[in-house]
């Protein structure tokens, strides 16, 4: 008689179960609020893999970067809270999924209730229990269950967007690093070339050929040197310590040299593409669509609240009025009592979670768009900057090649006494300021390259 009992209650389950409804609305990607086509992008070869498919190890060819990275993949902590982040949210994606099924507990009662004539009534039991199981009629666990799940996706498409800018943060800091390399041995090289002309200075004036202006001026000139030199040691000692920070150790003593930085800006040539076939790939937006995807299942749930909620409960097993014969046969049990609950008033409590909801929908898919616009502009950017940089780094050569030709003309003047030393000290400064500009531009024009991979979609493989 129980298991008839039982196999009709789990038939009459699968029915209802089948008739499930959804209400939650259907989905639809927003349009993308940017225009068709990326200003000042330039043609590209059809054979060039698009920086999303591209791994940065083929994308940087430098080998002390590719261990640097290497290193903080392994180690980066904000990477790591990433990835610890994908394990939380699945955990609570698996108590959403858990709800829409019935949970089977053993379990084993005892009860003793006096009677009117003075006994005492007792009833021991003990089988399987099934309480409160809820048939998703309406669709509110299942919607619960799908936003649970896009928010994983979220977290995953979040962790590699972690691992983009953690690849692009490590490859600019190993450009400053080599910047600040290259500015040092500029500034050293200054100061060695001004203290020479402060001797020399210095020595015509013993000997009544320049002024005191003339001696003060170099010593000015070389005291700047020692400025600019302390203030290059410094910023290489920050700039390493931020590189530390993110590969989440200390830089290991065994690395590969590092390239010039005038090297560093021979990184392979990427094709750019429609914003409708480069931003989508991304997964800053791809975890803002999956937000959204779970902001529309919320609203479903919101909605079955209004409906009514049937809950069953009910056990199958062993009673008996007495402990002792509890387990012996003849003793088996059962019950089954269904439960339906229709919302009459509430005070808007479930009207308020409603229009949360779709406060909640439009808001994520404002940032969605938000993500969009914010991509497009990055790339904009990205590529405003390769399109000038490459000019304007030709022509910081060609300044330098004319400082370096105007310097040596003045000082060999200087030496015959057919200029001033204003002129020879002015000449050094600006000899020195095209030196630095001109590595500085080296480095601004790798990490340009390194800013494009990035926005684009590269680095997560």
């Amino acid at each position: 008689m129980n298991m008839r009992v039982i196999r009709s209650a789990a038939a009459l389950t699968a029915v209802l179960l089948s008739g499930c409804m959804n209400l939650a609305p259907k989905y639809e990607r927003p349009a993308a609020p940017v225009a068709e086509r990326f200003p000042l992008a330039p043609a590209a070869a059809a054979s060039a893999p698009a920086a999303a498919e591209l791994d940065w190890g083929q994308f940087f060819t430098d080998e002390r970067l590719k261990r640097l990275i290497a290193i903080a993949l392994a180690n980066n902590r904000d990477l790591r809270i990433a990835a610890l982040n994908i394990e939380a949210v699945r955990a609570q994606a698996a108590v959403r999924d858990a709800d829409r099924w019935p949970t089977v507990n053993a379990g084993l009662t005892g009860s003793r209730t006096p009677t009117a004539s003075g006994g005492i009534n007792s009833l021991y039991t003990a089988g399987l229990q099934v309480t409160a199981y809820e048939l998703d009629l309406f669709g509110r666990l299942r919607n619960l269950s799908d936003a649970a799940a896009a928010q994983v996706l979220a977290s995953e498409e979040a962790r590699k967007a972690v691992q983009i800018s953690l690849v692009a943060a490590v490859a600019n800091a190993h450009i400053a690093l080599a910047a600040d390399e290259a500015l040092l041995e500029v500034t050293r090289q200054t100061l060695a070339t001004r203290e020479e002309s402060l001797r020399l200075v210095k020595l015509r004036f013993d000997n009544g050929a320049s002024s005191e202006l003339d001696l003060r001026q170099a010593e000015s000139l070389l005291e700047s040197a020692k400025v600019s030199l302390a203030q290059a040691t410094r910023q290489r000692a920050l700039d390493e310590n931020a590189l530390t920070l993110l590969l989440g150790q200390p830089l290991p003593a065994e690395l590969p040299a590092a390239a010039p930085v005038q090297a560093m800006a021979a990184l392979p040539e990427l094709p750019v593409g429609l914003p409708s076939e480069v931003l989508l790939r991304r997964p800053d937006v791809r975890q803002a669509e999956q937000q959204l995807i779970a902001a529309n299942a919320n609203i479903g749930a919101a909605r079955a609240a209004f409906f009514p909620r049937i809950t069953l409960t009910g056990s199958v097993g062993l009673a008996s009025g007495d402990l002792g014969d509890l387990f012996k046969s003849g003793n088996s049990a059962w019950s089954f009592a269904p439960q339906l609950i229709q919302p009459l008033f509430d005070a808007g409590r479930n009207q308020g979670n409603l229009d949360l909801a779709k406060a909640n929908r439009d808001i994520a898919v404002a940032q969605y768009e938000r993500a969009i616009q914010s991509a497009f502009r990055e790339v904009a950017d990205a590529l405003a900057g390769r399109a000038t940089l490459a000019d304007q780094l030709r022509a910081q050569e060609r300044q330098l090649a004319a400082e370096e030709a105007r310097n040596r003309l003045v000082e060999l003047r200087w030496r015959n006494g057919a200029t001033s030393s204003l002129e020879r000290l002015d000449a050094q400064r600006s000899l020195f300021a095209a030196q630095q500009a001109l590595v500085q531009q080296q480095a601004l024009a790798a990490q340009n390259l390194t800013a494009l991979y990035r926005v684009l979609g590269g680095g997560w493989r």
